[in-house]
């Protein structure tokens, strides 16, 4: 939804054209004076700005200029009377992008609106294009993932991401942040799997003195926290139903209530949220409303697994062996052939996460300025030889829960760690696989 900003002095202009663009699906906001104005074009998020040109305190062309010297880059339409067309083509030079002169039909204004809006899309969308990304590899799936966050990134569309655990999904939520009009605002995220159930509403949607026992003083939730930023909501498939519905009200209505509250509260933060899990069959099963499925489920990026992207792994452990030479003070200089190789040929249940693992683990194998093949221990790999056949994925997670269980002494948490997964999910893995302490 096009989200726009109106400063205009008069009560009946503001509250005339908040009805019709709702009707026309834009989100408006408004202020009063260019004061008013200014103050929330720098705590919010706009697409456009409507200002009139004769204003009180500050007028619209003061407006203009204020909001120049602050950096930021926003279309600008002024609203003239007609003995004020000069002052306009003026406001034209000093950086509007357009004016409209009362009186006005509204629906000349949206089509305004629409084509700025349009136009300065497509600006973002060119700029992205020569930018760099964090995201490593240049596989075709990688190539194809950065070409979606390429388009997603300028609009305010709730993202899903899916992929299995350890595939780099925050990493790709934080790239979408990074590249949008919110970028300069917080990224704020939660592991769903990871919070008790008993305190994640009040995680979510924050809390007012005495709300309950404990409740010692207000708390603000991440839905405000996040607010002109972005939310990562990280593992949704684990979220309980019985929120399942209050996170469906914020999507539909962009209100929340504190706990122990009757007041509204506006959202204006994005929404991502990822998951490792098939959403699908838990709508199916009954464990996730269809409802909010549909309203997550606006743009869609599928993560594949590190298996099914095998040419990133050279630039991965590249990347990986930096970044430890640093936090490690060593000097490794890259993979043997014959280390790659190994690398290459395993399935990598938990993806990038077990991956960094398994080079660190080299890290403290190696002595000498290359990581050789008999420094990359992939237990897993060896039990499949020695069985001479193939086996199933499950099979394969299965004995990388367990082999971890045994590394850490049966300690799930630490186990979990290793892995790349949350406590709760390798929790359910256990019960799937029916593994016995």
């Amino acid at each position: 939804m096009i989200k726009v900003l109106l400063a205009d002095d008069e009560e009946s202009i503001r509250s005339s054209l908040k009805k019709y663009f709702r009707i026309k699906n834009i989100d408006l906001e408004t202020a009063e004076n260019g004061k008013e104005a200014l103050l929330m074009l720098k705590s919010m998020s706009f697409d456009a700005v409507i200002s009139d040109l004769r204003m009180p305190q500050m007028d619209g062309l003061e407006l203009l200029k204020h909001t120049r010297e602050e950096g930021i880059d926003i279309p600008f339409i002024m609203i003239s009377a007609h003995g004020e067309i000069n002052d306009a083509v003026s406001a034209l030079k000093e950086g509007a992008n357009d004016f409209i002169v009362k009186p006005f039909n509204p629906e000349e204004l949206v089509i305004k609106i629409n084509t700025l809006y349009e136009n300065m899309n497509l600006k973002r969308i060119i700029n992205l294009e020569k930018k760099d990304f964090s995201l490593i590899g240049d596989s075709e799936a990688m190539t194809r993932i950065k070409s979606l966050i390429i388009r997603t990134a300028p609009a305010d569309s709730t993202v899903l991401i899916t992929g299995e655990s350890g595939t780099g999904k925050e990493v790709i939520a934080r790239e979408i942040h990074k590249h949008s009009r919110v970028s300069g605002g917080p990224f704020v995220a939660i592991n769903i799997g990871g919070v008790n159930e008993s305190l994640l509403e009040s995680e979510l949607f924050g809390y007012e003195k005495g709300a309950f026992t404990g409740a010692q003083a207000r708390k603000t939730g991440l839905f405000e926290v996040a607010n002109g930023g972005t939310l990562f909501l990280d593992e949704m498939g684990d979220m309980p139903l019985s929120l399942q519905v209050k996170i469906l009200r914020v999507l539909q209505e962009r209100k929340i209530q504190r706990l122990g509250s009757t007041e509204e509260i506006d959202i204006s933060a994005r929404i991502i949220a990822a998951t490792n899990k098939n959403l699908e069959n838990l709508v199916k099963t009954g464990a996730f409303r269809e409802d909010l499925y549909y309203r997550l489920n606006v743009i869609r990026i599928n993560v594949p697994p590190l298996r099914e992207r095998k040419d990133d792994i050279a630039l991965l452990a590249a990347y990986i062996i930096s970044k430890l030479n640093k936090s490690m003070a060593r000097k490794i200089k890259g993979l043997e052939d014959g280390a790659l190789e190994r690398l290459k040929g395993y399935s990598f249940p938990g993806n990038i996460r077990e991956m960094e693992n398994i080079i660190e683990r080299a890290f403290i194998y190696t002595e000498g300025e290359y990581i050789k093949k008999e420094d990359i221990e992939i237990k897993e790999k060896k039990a499949e030889r020695e069985e001479g056949k193939a086996r199933t994925m499950k099979e394969i997670e299965r004995e990388a829960i367990i082999l971890a269980l045994k590394r850490n002494s049966g300690n799930r948490t630490r186990a979990s760690e290793e892995l790349g997964i949350s406590r709760r999910s390798l929790i359910n893995k256990i019960e799937e696989y029916s593994i016995k302490d």
